[in-house]
């Protein structure tokens, strides 16, 4: 039986090789792509969404349109580029035709709320961008965590950060959001943070095999991670020459193959107030909290598996 997912996304080149990926694996039925600001406003993203779906012929996969601001006050200090350079790591429209689509008339977060109460099995939520969705949908029903047999959160870090030195974007970005997710009670979270990100880069080479494919998918992502090099190329390079993080995709490859990202089970908090450290996520890896681990945290990341996983299904055609 295939495991049912919904990606919760904000869509621009990391997002899209994820998208790419899920809905090209028979092992998933992606229930939907629900889309929250972040990367680009709403609006973007959900452009974004609906042209990579409907580029890999997958229109059947809904779309709903989710939040454009945060679920609670912005921070207060003053944040970086989001490890870009600039605008070009993430264009506000990708270079895909335009979607004969469009989003569903209903909120994603009301969307969100009705799937979950109705639903009889397990459903897995990835989301991959500020958690600003997730936490309005279970401050409006609680016992929605109840139907969620998993969460595979795209966010944090422990080593570094990237848009600020402490915090990663999609943590940094609502704060209080993340905040109410961890503190959920969802039985299991897994988080991927920048360190296993970027312990599993893509290379321009490897970006050309994908190409090479000559398939749909392939050529997208490989578009999106060549763009992706040049921005770090150009602002932020990357201790291997010519590559870049893929980080969305990183949490796809852990649902198909989970060696990909070995796991510690720690306590991850979210500091929401600190002025230097506003979004970090503070993991006890030593357990000097003394809390009880709420989270199963990747640290470290297989490049290789990560690389093959991509490529394998990136070969496919919907």
């Amino acid at each position: 039986m295939s495991k049912k997912i919904i990606l919760d996304v904000d869509t621009g080149t990391d997002d899209a090789v994820a998208i790419m990926i899920a809905a090209l694996r028979p092992q998933f039925d992606v229930v939907a792509c629900t889309t929250v600001w972040g990367n680009l406003p709403v609006a973007n993203t959900t452009d974004n969404t609906l042209r990579v779906l409907q580029h890999i012929g997958r229109n059947d996969v809904p779309v709903y349109r989710g939040l454009d601001s945060p679920f609670g006050p912005m921070p207060t200090t003053d944040g970086g580029d989001d490890d870009q350079s600039g605008g070009r790591m993430h264009p506000p429209v990708l270079d895909l035709p335009p979607s004969e689509s469009v989003a569903e008339a209903t909120p994603a977060v009301e969307w969100l709320v009705a799937t979950l109460r109705a639903a009889t099995e397990p459903i897995t939520l990835v989301p991959v961008g500020p958690l600003t969705n997730i936490a309005a949908a279970i401050t409006l029903d609680p016992s929605i965590v109840e139907k969620v047999d998993e969460v595979v959160i795209m966010g944090g870090a422990h080593n570094f950060g990237n848009v600020t030195p402490s915090a990663e974007a999609n943590i940094w970005h609502d704060p209080i959001a993340a905040d109410v997710v961890f503190r959920a009670g969802f039985k299991r979270i897994v988080l991927i943070p920048l360190d296993a990100t970027h312990d599993a880069l893509i290379t321009l080479d490897q970006a050309h095999e994908l190409r090479a494919l000559d398939t749909p998918a392939g050529r997208a992502a490989a578009d999106c991670i060549q763009q992706r090099i040049e921005a770090h190329d150009a602002s932020q390079p990357q201790p291997i020459p010519h590559s870049a993080a893929v980080h969305d995709a990183l949490c796809i490859a852990y649902l198909i193959d989970p060696r990909v990202v070995p796991l510690t089970h720690l306590h991850v908090a979210v500091e929401t107030s600190g002025p230097l450290t506003v979004g970090r996520t503070v993991m006890d890896i030593r357990g000097r909290g003394r809390q009880e681990p709420n989270t199963h945290v990747a640290l470290s990341a297989d490049r290789q598996l990560f690389f093959e996983i991509m490529r394998d299904t990136l070969a496919a055609t919907s």
